[in-house]
């Protein structure tokens, strides 16, 4: 493996597969035992963080779909039906 000029490595598929790590995973890195070791750790994101994610996920949309529409609307739009008027 080569580290690019801005110090980046391409962790091989099998790992990342094997692994569960994806696109914004958390890894650590760690001085390992031996001279020139280091370890990859994932970091696996607890209730807490998944939570706090997941509540500033809301924050962030809260607001962004509000069309005035009703919910029967909605769902009549969505399945191409005009509404008698």
């Amino acid at each position: 493996m080569r580290v690019t000029e801005k110090g980046q490595v391409t962790i091989p598929i099998d790992l990342r597969e094997r692994h569960g790590i994806k696109a914004g995973s958390e890894v650590d890195f760690v001085d390992g035992a031996r001279d020139g070791e280091v370890i990859v750790r994932v970091r696996k994101p607890d209730s807490s963080e998944r939570r706090k994610a997941f509540r500033a996920w809301l924050d962030r949309i809260e607001g962004t779909a509000d069309s005035g529409l009703s919910a029967d609307e909605v769902l009549d739009m969505t399945r191409g039906r005009d509404r008698p008027k």
